[in-house]
């Protein structure tokens, strides 16, 4: 795909002309017209001839009452993919886009839809960038520096991970999109060998990992990967992450109803978390229910009594609520098999 390729690459493939003007005219979709980039005739014929020009096909968008729209894209192959769009009204505004790496998802997590579909393929670097292209010239932001992206959506980043960090390295140039990596988040279900990988790759995002349970029977039942990558072997690849100064990283624990949400389960979360308990970021979700699981999310007091409790346990604790709830768009609810 024409998304996929570095500068050097197109001057490669015999670029007419300026092959990093023509990079830049197809990764800022700023500088498009009528929807797409802005290459002039003969670059556009020697282009759809060497690569795929094709740009993923936002299909459907349920707006959310929250002002989150959730979307169904299109693939070259009919496939379809969901992500979600929101914006954030804070000093200097911006969008927060959750996008996929994956059709579908192989970690079987049961407290998630997009889980219950299985994996149909992964997305290719060119499918992951045009995604984020395709969002930025239907519904904005203008600019790259006004977008941050969190791998949150359907699949698991770290299962697509050769895929996901090209998509990463075209989205951060510097003549493209001009992405930071702290404005890219990664987060895993505890993919260990993907984590290792990751550690030592340039340019690094930010890590968020969904952990959920604080036994390995619990973590186990609900999410396969721990028969694998058990809660001590997580634990020792995050020590060996080698955090950098200012680095932050985020835990996910979605809070189901009598699975996880006891006093003993804050304990052993603190426990867990040691020396990360404090300066880095866990993100407490209450459980989006769906159709695909029988689990249901705790109630207002519960949620709160878990916080309490971390927080008495010196854990830096935000209860997120997720955005799209109304429209099946929050996190675990993402599920689009077909059309």
């Amino acid at each position: 795909m024409a998304w996929s390729l570095f500068p050097e690459e197109l001057a490669e493939l015999g670029c007419p002309g300026s092959a990093l003007e023509t990079f830049r005219r197809l990764h800022r979709p700023w500088t498009w017209k009528d929807g797409a980039p802005d290459l002039g005739s003969g670059i556009r014929r020697w282009l759809e001839g060497v690569a795929d020009l094709t740009l993923p096909r936002i299909v459907e968008g349920l707006g959310s009452s929250d002002g989150s729209t959730k979307l169904a894209l299109e693939l070259g192959d009919g496939k379809r993919i969901e992500a979600v769009h929101m914006p954030r009204k804070v000093r200097n505004p911006r969008v927060t886009y959750c996008i996929s790496s994956q059709v579908g998802c192989a970690m079987g997590c049961t407290f998630c839809a997009t889980g219950s579909m299985g994996i149909l393929r992964n997305l290719q670097p060119g499918e992951i960038v045009g995604q984020v292209l395709a969002l930025m010239a239907g519904l904005g932001p203008q600019r790259g520096h006004e977008l941050t992206l969190v791998f949150m959506g359907m699949g698991e980043p770290l299962h697509n991970l050769d895929h996901l960090h090209r998509a990463i390295r075209l989205m951060c140039h510097p003549m493209g999109l001009g992405l930071g990596k702290g404005r890219i988040t990664v987060s895993t279900s505890g993919l260990v060998s993907g984590i290792e990988k990751l550690a030592k790759l340039e340019p690094r995002p930010l890590l968020a990992l969904s952990l959920n349970a604080t036994t390995d029977e619990a973590r186990s039942r609900t999410m396969p990967v721990n028969r694998v990558w058990n809660l001590a072997r997580l634990r020792r690849a995050l020590d060996d992450w080698g955090l950098r100064r200012g680095e932050k990283l985020t835990f996910e624990y979605v809070l189901i109803a009598g699975e996880n949400d006891t006093e003993a389960d804050a304990q052993r979360l603190a426990d867990w978390l040691g020396d990360l308990r404090t300066g880095h970021n866990l993100n407490l979700i209450p459980l989006n229910e769906h159709a695909a699981s029988s689990f249901r999310e705790p109630g207002e007091d519960g949620v709160q009594r878990f916080s309490d409790w971390l927080k008495a346990r010196g854990c830096f604790v935000t209860v997120r609520r997720s955005r799209g709830r109304d429209v099946q768009g929050a996190c675990g609810q993402l599920v689009k098999e077909k059309g």
